[in-house]
């Protein structure tokens, strides 16, 4: 009895220790692009951001608007997606799937703001943002973000 315990710890500690290091790498990576993302949005939040559909920022003289887009593709540690299919079977809140969604959601917002930075916009209106499942699992998606950008006279001082 006793040696057959010996030999099932031998099997299966490969991968319980595998696992116990995929989360704790995953969930450290996660924090820091959390991390990388509040930095970001609090260094481009003079960017105004409007879903308005027919919202019309008054423009400065001579100002033209121009297509404005974020897109990331993210994926999800394979850990964590063991972990959110145990879980669904009996019917969790899937925060795994939460978390994977916020972030991209959040960068491509971010790679948005910074294109219409760089190209001197300081307003963005018109926003629409998708989020698609890049593979069968669910641990990859695609987010674009994408809207009008323009120089404002609106939130001028």
């Amino acid at each position: 009895m006793n040696n057959s315990l010996t030999q099932m710890l031998i099997n299966y500690a490969p991968l319980l220790i595998l696992f116990v290091v995929g989360w704790f790498f995953g969930t450290r990576h996660e924090r820091q692009h959390l991390g990388r993302l509040s930095v970001a949005e609090k260094e481009l939040s003079h960017i105004i951001v409007s879903s308005e559909r027919f919202y019309r920022p008054k423009l400065q003289a001579d100002s033209e608007g121009e297509l404005v887009l974020g897109s990331v593709v993210i994926a999800q540690d394979y850990f964590k997606m063991v972990i959110a299919k145990v879980l669904s079977l009996f019917g969790k809140n899937l925060t795994t799937y939460e978390t994977l969604l916020d972030r991209a959601r959040r960068e491509a917002l971010v790679r948005m703001r910074t294109q219409a930075h760089s190209k001197g916009y300081n307003h963005v209106y018109g926003l629409r943002l998708e989020v698609t499942n890049v593979n069968q699992l669910g641990s990859m998606v695609e987010a674009i973000a994408y809207g009008t950008a323009v120089f404002s006279s609106d939130n001028l001082k």
